[in-house]
């Protein structure tokens, strides 16, 4: 469990990481709008929450799972990983760390709910929400899809955790809906304050994660690439 719990962390702040980024940050105030509808049952707000936030984990659960169960049951692309999946997390997490400093973009194909089917969902109640995580973790956008395919799944590989790791990373996706319903259950007027805030958060907390990624990526190359203890 020790061992485990540095990528816990790591793939519940990715989650986080993604869930304060501006385009998931948008989905997830939409999110907020859906499960807050009920705002007069404070109890239906905080458990359309939990249902939003278990669609998103068991989205992103599932998707890590095939990805890593094709990756590691493909005999040739199994014996590439076991020999060459270090080396190359060091290019990699620089690349990725280079993205979140926001050197290059990435253009991403983003998913669209219309709102006949936004209303749908809504008549579904619980169920609406379940469905409405899983649409939105399928909206990678282009962070999220950094994040999750480029980080991530790498990430998995390694800790030989293809569920764990992506349901915590699915749980820190969600994070800001179940705080943001909470506050909503409390009748807080502060949403649009708190929305700011964050976003001023993602800006600092989207670059010194991508100053770490290049400093792990350096030893990465240092220790597997160029043998450099």
């Amino acid at each position: 469990m020790i061992d485990s719990f540095p990528f816990l962390l790591t793939a519940f702040w990715l989650g986080i990481l993604v869930s304060i980024s501006p385009c998931p940050l948008a989905t997830n105030i939409a999110a907020i709008s859906f499960v807050s509808y009920r705002v007069t049952n404070k109890g239906m707000v905080l458990l359309s929450s939990f249902f939003y936030t278990i669609g998103r984990s068991i989205t992103y659960a599932v998707i890590g799972f095939l990805i890593v169960k094709a990756l590691v049951n493909v005999p040739i692309l199994s014996d590439f990983l076991q020999r060459y999946i270090n080396k190359l997390m060091g290019p990699l997490l620089i690349l990725i760390g280079v993205y979140l400093l926001g050197f290059f973009r990435i253009k991403v194909p983003s998913l669209n709910i219309s709102d006949k089917a936004h209303k749908q969902l809504q008549g579904a109640g619980l169920v609406g929400s379940l469905l409405l995580g899983a649409l939105f973790a399928l909206a990678f956008c282009p962070v999220a899809a950094a994040l999750f395919f480029g980080s991530l799944i790498p990430l998995t590989v390694q800790a030989k955790s293809s569920i764990g790791l992506p349901l915590i990373f699915g749980v820190g996706t969600g994070l800001p809906v179940l705080c943001f319903a909470f506050i909503v259950a409390l009748g807080s007027n502060y949403l649009d304050k708190i929305y700011h805030g964050i976003s001023k958060i993602e800006l600092y907390a989207r670059k010194i994660t991508g100053v770490i990624f290049i400093c792990v990526g350096i030893y990465y190359i240092l220790s597997y690439l160029l043998g450099i203890s």
